[in-house]
């Protein structure tokens, strides 16, 4: 007899993510992203989820790492998500500069993500 499932989230990525395997937008774990706010009928749940966590971020923005680790999604789905939502114009990713090196608080935050993903 087989045991029951231990995983709670029954819905698995690539249902998430329509058998899509790579997000249309280059956005990576360190990519920051900003999110419109308000509501947007039509919005699956993952899209909804995702853009709550912007919430109580006062416009801030945060980076994809971060939104996997608290929505507990694995970082590839993660981000084929959040290029969809910028794909729909509800999320917008911060532009940066070659030249200029990321802020060790943001690298911090990252790292964080990183490991509570992990």
């Amino acid at each position: 007899m087989s045991r029951p499932r231990q995983d709670p989230d029954l819905v698995r990525p690539y249902v998430r993510t329509g058998g899509r395997t790579r997000p249309s937008t280059d956005v990576r774990l360190e990519s920051v992203v900003f999110a419109a706010t308000g509501t947007h009928p039509g919005l699956n749940a993952d899209g909804r989820r995702l853009l709550a966590l912007f919430a109580g971020s006062r416009g801030g923005g945060l980076a994809v790492a971060e939104i996997a680790s608290e929505l507990a999604l694995p970082p590839s789905t993660t981000r084929i998500l959040v290029a969809d939502l910028i794909g729909l114009g509800l999320m917008t990713l911060a532009q940066a500069h070659d030249a200029e090196r990321p802020p060790a608080s943001l690298i911090e935050r990252v790292l964080h993500g990183l490991r509570a993903h992990a």
